[in-house]
């Protein structure tokens, strides 16, 4: 089974490295942040370009009225804090004053998923996904390593209208390189195969594919896609998956409820029905705890992925 090393630095690090390599290139590049733009990973922009680096103070909403204001001004705004303060305590204004007028701010939220760990439910955020999907004309991504967030940040940075991008509090597992390629509304082929699909998205990408190593090793053929970007969702590799393997397991540190596994139920369910199985978060609050062991303890460990595999294949 194949082994992932703890990567030194955090996404987190990652975006805000990719962030000042932009603006660098492009002077209508703008990084903004709640009190949040060191954890960002903008510590270095904010020293460089003090100018173009704006701490709002511990006031998301009103982070997101000025990063608006910027965006409608001309500049690109990346910004953003812990996910549960962009994905719920500034909503609104996240979607009347951002996404309504399809303006060009990046908003991350740190801390996304389970990765706020040992902070606790207050700071953890699984919903953040499935909520900030629900907002029209938000791209919606999940990248799995700082090379993949780099690759995420640069696309984006061409990108017209409002994203959302989820990071981690710690460090994740190294998966890709720095010849990444992202593409908007692309899935990547991790690993072909012919008997299940298994779809995964971020910090469970590395536990989709050693999940693949242990069906190797019992006979069965796993085809692996990383679905870092949620929307718009890559429905075209859904579908093939979904007509050549015929059947499909997404997995996610994310609660089952319409994010990544909503997502491809929705496909699934109107374009090309195969059975199906939604490995994350049920319907519960989780607690505090490493990573790893919260990840095992609500039901996304390698084992999991591996049954559920095994039981859709047995509904085929």
């Amino acid at each position: 089974m194949r082994q992932f090393e703890v990567e030194k630095k955090t996404t987190r690090d990652a975006f805000g490295a990719a962030v000042y390599e932009l603006a660098k290139e492009d002077p209508a590049i703008l990084g903004i942040g709640a009190d949040t733009t060191s954890n960002l990973g903008m510590k270095q922009m904010a020293a460089d370009m003090p100018d173009r680096v704006i701490n709002m103070g511990i006031a998301e909403q009103n982070m997101m009225a000025v990063a608006a204001g910027l965006a409608a001004s001309g500049y690109r705004v990346f910004g953003g804090s812990f996910a549960p303060f962009v994905a719920m305590r500034a909503l609104e204004q996240f979607r009347t004053f951002i996404a309504y007028p399809h303006l060009n701010v990046v908003m991350a939220g740190g801390m996304g998923g389970l990765s706020a760990a040992n902070e606790g439910v207050t700071h953890q955020c699984p919903e953040d996904i499935s909520i900030m999907r629900s907002i029209s004309g938000n791209v919606v991504v999940y990248p799995a390593d700082t090379a993949s967030t780099k690759a995420v940040v640069r696309a984006l940075g061409k990108h017209e209208g409002p994203a959302y991008v989820r990071l981690g509090k710690f460090a994740f597992r190294k998966v890709f390189d720095e010849d990444y390629k992202f593409e908007i509304g692309k899935a990547n082929l991790l690993q072909d195969g012919k008997d299940v699909t298994l779809i995964a998205c971020g910090a469970v990408i590395y536990r989709a594919l050693q999940a693949a190593d242990m069906l190797t090793e019992e006979g069965i053929s796993a085809r692996v896609l990383d679905m870092s970007c949620i929307k718009p969702l890559d429905e075209d590799a859904v579908i093939k998956a979904a007509s050549e393997t015929g059947c499909i397991v997404t997995v996610e540190d994310s609660t089952i409820l319409g994010a990544l596994g909503g997502a491809v139920a929705e496909v699934l369910a109107e374009k090309m029905p195969a059975p199906m199985c939604r490995v994350g978060i049920r319907d519960t609050f989780t607690e505090s705890g490493d990573l790893d062991g919260l990840m095992d303890k609500y039901g996304i460990g390698v084992k999991d992925i591996v049954e559920a595999a095994k039981c859709v294949i047995r509904r085929k």
